[in-house]
Protein backbone atom coordinates (compact mmCIF):
# COMPACT_ATOMS: atom_id res chain seq x y z
CA UNK A 1 0.00 0.00 0.00
CA UNK A 2 2.82 2.40 0.90
CA UNK A 3 4.45 1.70 -2.47
CA UNK A 4 1.23 2.62 -4.28
CA UNK A 5 0.93 5.87 -2.34
CA UNK A 6 4.58 6.77 -3.04
CA UNK A 7 4.13 5.87 -6.73
CA UNK A 8 0.96 7.99 -6.90
CA UNK A 9 2.71 10.96 -5.31
CA UNK A 10 5.68 10.61 -7.68
CA UNK A 11 3.39 10.48 -10.72
CA UNK A 12 1.51 13.55 -9.52
CA UNK A 13 4.74 15.47 -8.85
CA UNK A 14 6.20 14.49 -12.23
CA UNK A 15 3.10 15.81 -14.01
CA UNK A 16 3.36 19.10 -12.13
CA UNK A 17 7.08 19.36 -12.86
CA UNK A 18 6.52 18.65 -16.54
CA UNK A 19 3.95 21.44 -16.73
CA UNK A 20 6.37 23.82 -15.06
CA UNK A 21 8.97 22.83 -17.67
CA UNK A 22 6.62 23.77 -20.51
CA UNK A 23 5.78 27.06 -18.80
CA UNK A 24 9.47 27.87 -18.37
CA UNK A 25 10.09 26.96 -22.03
CA UNK A 26 7.34 29.33 -23.18
CA UNK A 27 8.62 32.13 -20.92
CA UNK A 28 12.08 31.66 -22.47
CA UNK A 29 10.60 31.67 -25.99
CA UNK A 30 8.77 34.92 -25.23
CA UNK A 31 12.00 36.53 -24.02
CA UNK A 32 13.86 35.31 -27.13
CA UNK A 33 11.07 36.52 -29.42
CA UNK A 34 11.09 39.99 -27.88
CA UNK A 35 14.90 40.06 -28.18
CA UNK A 36 14.63 39.03 -31.85
CA UNK A 37 12.17 41.87 -32.49
CA UNK A 38 14.62 44.37 -30.97
CA UNK A 39 17.58 42.88 -32.86
CA UNK A 40 15.63 42.60 -36.14
CA UNK A 41 16.54 38.91 -36.23
CA UNK A 42 14.51 37.75 -39.22
CA UNK A 43 16.00 34.26 -39.14
CA UNK A 44 14.76 33.60 -35.60
CA UNK A 45 11.38 35.25 -36.23
CA UNK A 46 10.83 33.11 -39.34
CA UNK A 47 11.67 30.03 -37.27
CA UNK A 48 9.43 30.74 -34.25
CA UNK A 49 6.45 32.40 -35.98
CA UNK A 50 3.82 29.97 -37.24
CA UNK A 51 2.98 30.04 -40.94
CA UNK A 52 -0.63 30.95 -40.03
CA UNK A 53 0.37 33.76 -37.62
CA UNK A 54 -2.22 36.45 -36.86
CA UNK A 55 -0.53 39.45 -35.21
CA UNK A 56 -2.91 42.19 -34.08
CA UNK A 57 -1.07 45.36 -33.03
CA UNK A 58 -2.41 47.65 -30.27
CA UNK A 59 -3.45 50.02 -33.07
CA UNK A 60 -5.72 47.34 -34.54
CA UNK A 61 -3.48 46.77 -37.58
CA UNK A 62 -3.22 43.07 -38.43
CA UNK A 63 -0.24 41.25 -39.93
CA UNK A 64 0.41 37.73 -41.11
CA UNK A 65 3.83 36.08 -40.78
CA UNK A 66 5.26 37.51 -43.99
CA UNK A 67 4.05 41.07 -43.43
CA UNK A 68 5.04 41.09 -39.74
CA UNK A 69 8.61 39.88 -40.35
CA UNK A 70 8.92 42.39 -43.20
CA UNK A 71 7.70 45.21 -40.90
CA UNK A 72 10.33 44.36 -38.29
CA UNK A 73 13.11 44.12 -40.88
CA UNK A 74 12.16 47.27 -42.83
CA UNK A 75 11.60 49.39 -39.72
CA UNK A 76 7.83 49.92 -39.86
CA UNK A 77 7.60 48.02 -36.55
CA UNK A 78 10.43 49.33 -34.40
CA UNK A 79 11.37 48.01 -30.99
CA UNK A 80 14.31 49.66 -29.22
CA UNK A 81 13.67 47.80 -25.97
CA UNK A 82 11.03 45.49 -24.50
CA UNK A 83 10.65 45.27 -20.73
CA UNK A 84 8.50 42.39 -19.56
CA UNK A 85 6.49 43.46 -16.52
CA UNK A 86 4.32 40.38 -16.08
CA UNK A 87 3.82 37.04 -17.79
CA UNK A 88 1.38 34.25 -16.97
CA UNK A 89 1.60 31.04 -19.01
CA UNK A 90 -1.24 28.52 -19.03
CA UNK A 91 -1.09 25.22 -20.91
CA UNK A 92 -3.86 23.24 -22.62
CA UNK A 93 -4.36 20.32 -25.00
CA UNK A 94 -2.00 17.96 -23.13
CA UNK A 95 0.57 20.78 -22.97
CA UNK A 96 0.68 21.25 -26.74
CA UNK A 97 -0.95 24.68 -26.53
CA UNK A 98 0.20 27.59 -24.37
CA UNK A 99 -1.64 30.85 -23.77
CA UNK A 100 0.36 33.79 -22.43
CA UNK A 101 -1.14 36.85 -20.75
CA UNK A 102 1.31 39.60 -20.01
CA UNK A 103 2.21 43.24 -19.80
CA UNK A 104 5.21 44.88 -21.43
CA UNK A 105 6.68 48.34 -21.81
CA UNK A 106 8.02 48.80 -25.33
CA UNK A 107 10.46 51.62 -25.97
CA UNK A 108 10.58 52.94 -29.52
CA UNK A 109 13.02 55.48 -30.98
CA UNK A 110 12.57 59.06 -29.74
CA UNK A 111 10.36 61.54 -31.56
CA UNK A 112 11.33 65.19 -31.12
CA UNK A 113 13.84 64.10 -28.50
CA UNK A 114 11.23 62.33 -26.36
CA UNK A 115 11.15 58.54 -25.96
CA UNK A 116 8.08 56.78 -27.29
CA UNK A 117 6.71 54.28 -24.78
CA UNK A 118 4.00 51.71 -25.46
CA UNK A 119 2.59 50.13 -22.32
CA UNK A 120 0.74 47.02 -23.48
CA UNK A 121 -1.34 44.19 -22.09
CA UNK A 122 -1.16 41.22 -24.42
CA UNK A 123 -2.38 37.75 -25.21
CA UNK A 124 -0.12 35.35 -27.11
CA UNK A 125 -0.71 31.76 -28.22
CA UNK A 126 1.87 29.05 -28.91
CA UNK A 127 1.26 25.54 -30.24
CA UNK A 128 3.69 22.64 -30.37
CA UNK A 129 4.17 21.33 -33.90
CA UNK A 130 5.47 17.76 -34.16
CA UNK A 131 8.11 18.80 -36.73
CA UNK A 132 8.88 22.46 -35.97
CA UNK A 133 8.52 22.48 -32.18
CA UNK A 134 6.89 25.45 -30.45
CA UNK A 135 5.35 27.95 -32.86
CA UNK A 136 4.04 31.44 -32.08
CA UNK A 137 0.53 31.54 -33.56
CA UNK A 138 -1.15 34.69 -32.36
CA UNK A 139 -0.64 38.06 -30.65
CA UNK A 140 -3.18 40.65 -29.64
CA UNK A 141 -2.40 43.69 -27.53
CA UNK A 142 -4.14 46.68 -25.99
CA UNK A 143 -2.61 49.96 -24.87
CA UNK A 144 -2.44 50.73 -21.18
CA UNK A 145 -1.77 54.13 -19.62
CA UNK A 146 1.99 54.84 -19.33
Amino acid sequence: MKKLIVLGVLLWVSQFSFGQGVKTTIEDLEKKRFAAQVAKDGEYLNKILADDLIYVHSSGKTDNKESYVASVLNGSSVYSKVDIEAMLVRTYNKEKTAVVNGTVMITQPPVDGKPVLLHLRYLAVYTKDSKKGWQFNSWQSSKLPN
